[in-house]
């Protein structure tokens, strides 16, 4: 499903944000990445979605290698993830229907499988009565949710998340890992970045650490490239 092969990645100015990343995720399975802040959790789930290219190395998803799908291609690419941001990016102009919708919309949806993909993802979250609400009238986890109701709607085969939990109390943040875990539960391969290890020890699924943009084995250090 997933498949990083000796993978680095450096940004502008020298930055090396990933160096010589090997790792296997299988279809279905749910996986935690943590790491202190600037570890290279973000990165890694970007090169997954294409939201930035890597540099060297090799990644395959789905039998496909990434460094083969064009720039015209990746919104199609894309069409098989849905990726949960740290800070929302609610539309605060637009409604919760229209934020969750807007997925659907650039797909080409028909109006009518909108209507139902979104009241169904939205059901899900428990926020079907807030609808017809603005982002600024719901609270922050009511906002959270708007989040993952609109990464899941079009019905992805990987969902990612970046620190979904970051701005929650203890209780908001259980609450919706154990929401990510329900789609895991239906075949949705989950991958997680999130510093709260204490929290995501309690989950008992994969977690994969990383440290200045390696990855430790489980209580060793950063192997070489």
């Amino acid at each position: 499903m997933i498949r990083f092969t000796n993978v680095h990645m450096n940004y502008p100015g020298g930055n090396e944000a990933l160096r010589n990343i090997n790792l296997h995720i299988e279809q279905g399975a749910m996986v935690y990445i943590t790491g202190r802040s600037g570890a290279g959790k973000s990165t890694l789930l970007r090169l997954i979605a294409l939201i930035d290219r890597h540099t060297r190395g090799q990644i395959i998803i789905n039998g496909q290698n990434l460094e083969r799908v064009r720039n015209r291609r990746i919104p199609i690419f894309r069409r098989h993830i849905g990726f949960m941001f740290q800070d929302h990016r609610l539309l605060n102009d637009r409604t919760v229907f229209d934020n969750v919708a807007l997925p659907l919309v650039i797909a080409g949806y028909r109006h009518q499988e909108i209507r139902k993909r979104v009241q169904a993802a939205l059901d899900k979250v428990s926020l079907l009565q807030k609808v017809n609400s603005y982002p600024m009238a719901l609270s922050g986890g009511e906002q959270q949710r708007v989040g993952v109701a609109r990464a899941v709607v079009h019905r992805p085969a990987i969902l990612l998340a970046d620190e979904p939990t970051g701005n929650l109390d203890p209780a908001l943040s259980l609450d919706t890992m154990k929401l990510f875990e329900q789609f895991n539960q239906v075949g949705v391969t989950v991958l997680i970045a999130s510093h709260d290890l204490d929290m995501i020890r309690r989950m008992s699924k994969r977690i994969i650490t990383l440290k200045a943009g390696r990855v430790l084995p489980l209580g060793g250090t950063p192997t070489e490239s």
